[in-house]
């Protein structure tokens, strides 16, 4: 039954959750990056405003110390005149005198500084700036005027007299609500430019979520699948990132699951085999022996000599079961992975001089020879002696079994960079379609020679190969013979 995630609610949704607090972020640094900017920029105006407003003043100081002390005050008051025709109702001019200095302002275009102080619209501002100005300091100051209903910047500089005494003050004051609008229809700006990038900042999120959202939401599926058994099924993503890393991860879990089915169901069906195999080769024996026992029980049987061949009919039949059940142990202990062989230092000339003098009856009634052949007369390694002659044997065995007579059997023992053994016969040879299962248990060719055999001894000696660290290779061809190659670590400082 297929297994499904509850579905999620649309809040919980990585898209979702991803645009939202991408938009917050979004939010947060555009208000703050819009407060910080329009505060320099305002700053920046109100700083430029005030440093022109101070030059004008500083420039009519001057022109107002170069016409006044020059007896010219005419000209001074159409001076005035015509800067307030320009700056319209913006700027305030007053001329202040210094009522304590040795040559002060005329009182006739100068206002002295108690009848200044004495006027309505007259702040405590002022008097600060008075007093700066007067000690030859210019001064300023800005903010809201209560006489003006507006913020204000003030501007004082002293107009320097005779022998530079400082006979009086500009002040003048500025409006600033030109720059006010200025700075709110930036303001303006700022909002409509951070509704318009908040906008584009959905759109790029729902771009960039979708790119992560997508691959996501396939290895889901992919993951899902895998779960209910399919694991033929990829994700098809293909990236160059994280998300690339985690398909290419859950890509090739999914290959590997494929292949262990595969395992698993190729060792299903070995079991199914081997099961079929041990009931198949036992069925003949046993029936065999049923068949001599029902003739003796039955009496069918009286003749002693063919009493005495049924015994011996039996006995054959029981031993080869036994061997044949003493392979199936020995192959169940082989293929164990917790089973490890006692090794020791083994000599493989040794080996093969020990079956040579004890075990090579096996070729003496086909007059087949043995030929071997060592490039040195100890070659040593770690194994354990019993299973490796057991090994040779087979071979050994197999070689004489398929060999004509009046052959040769070739043995090569040498060292090249690992010990390979090689055992080569002259006999019929193992076509190439064969040569693939020839390793596997209870296989037998349809020739006669392999009749008797219970197909488990290249399988034994494949397994003591292995558990001594080496590899079996064959070589054959069809009507010139076969070679068995085996490759072994070589164990230094024995080999002489």
């Amino acid at each position: 039954m297929k297994q499904r995630v509850k579905k999620r609610k649309f809040h919980n949704l990585l898209f979702v959750k991803t645009s939202f607090w991408f938009g917050v972020i979004m939010i947060l640094f555009a208000v703050v990056l819009g407060v910080i900017y329009m505060r320099l920029y305002e700053q920046t105006i109100m700083d430029n405003y005030r440093e022109q407003t101070k030059q004008k003043a500083e420039k009519m100081a001057k022109r107002c110390s170069d016409l006044v002390f020059a007896g010219n005050p005419d000209s001074w008051q159409q001076y005035l005149s015509t800067v307030m025709l320009i700056e319209n109702e913006n700027m305030e001019i007053w001329s202040i005198s210094n009522d304590e200095a040795k040559y002060p302002l005329p009182g006739t275009f100068a206002l002295y500084r108690k009848d200044f102080e004495a006027m309505d619209f007259y702040q405590s501002r002022y008097g600060d700036i008075l007093n700066n100005v007067f000690h030859n300091l210019p001064a300023s100051r800005s903010g809201y005027s209560e006489h003006h209903k507006t913020n204000v910047i003030s501007i004082g500089v002293p107009v320097l007299g005779i022998n530079g005494e400082v006979a009086g003050g500009i002040l003048v004051n500025v409006k600033v609500e030109n720059q006010e609008r200025i700075v709110a229809s930036s303001w303006r700006l700022i909002f409509i430019s951070g509704a318009i990038a908040l906008a584009l900042a959905f759109v790029t999120a729902l771009l960039f979520v979708r790119t992560l959202s997508n691959p996501i939401r396939k290895i889901r599926r992919t993951a899902l699948e895998l779960a209910d058994g399919n694991f033929e099924v990829t994700t098809e993503v293909r990236r160059n990132d994280e998300i690339g890393e985690l398909a290419y991860t859950m890509d090739f879990l999914s290959g590997k699951l494929q292949e262990n089915e595969k395992e698993r169901k190729n060792l299903e069906q070995m079991r199914l085999d081997f099961f079929a195999n041990v009931s198949h080769e036992l069925r003949t024996p046993i029936t065999v022996m049923r068949a001599y026992t029902e003739s003796l029980v039955d009496g069918v049987v009286t003749d002693p000599e063919k009493i005495q061949h049924s015994y011996e009919r039996m006995l054959g039949e029981c031993q080869g079961m036994e061997r044949l059940v003493g392979d199936l142990l020995l192959l169940s202990k082989m293929q164990n992975p917790d089973f490890e062989v006692e090794k020791e230092p083994v000599n493989l000339v040794q080996v093969f001089e020990d079956l040579k003098k004890s075990a090579w009856a096996i070729g003496k009634e086909k007059n087949i020879t043995a030929d071997l052949y060592t490039e040195l007369p100890v070659i040593m390694m770690l194994g354990d002696y019993d299973r490796l002659r057991q090994m040779f044997l087979v071979i050994l065995d197999n070689a004489v079994k398929f060999s004509p007579e009046n052959s040769v059997v070739h043995i090569r023992i040498v060292c090249e960079e690992q010990i390979v053994v090689s055992i080569r016969d002259e006999g019929v040879g193992i076509s190439e379609e064969e040569q693939k299962y020839i390793f596997e248990k209870f296989y037998k060719s349809r020739l006669r020679q392999n009749a008797k055999g219970s197909g488990l001894g290249l399988a034994i000696a494949k397994q003591i190969a292995i558990k001594h660290g080496g590899t079996i290779e064959i070589r054959s061809e069809v009507g010139k013979g076969t070679e068995i190659t085996f490759y072994f670590p070589e164990m230094e400082n024995y080999t002489m």
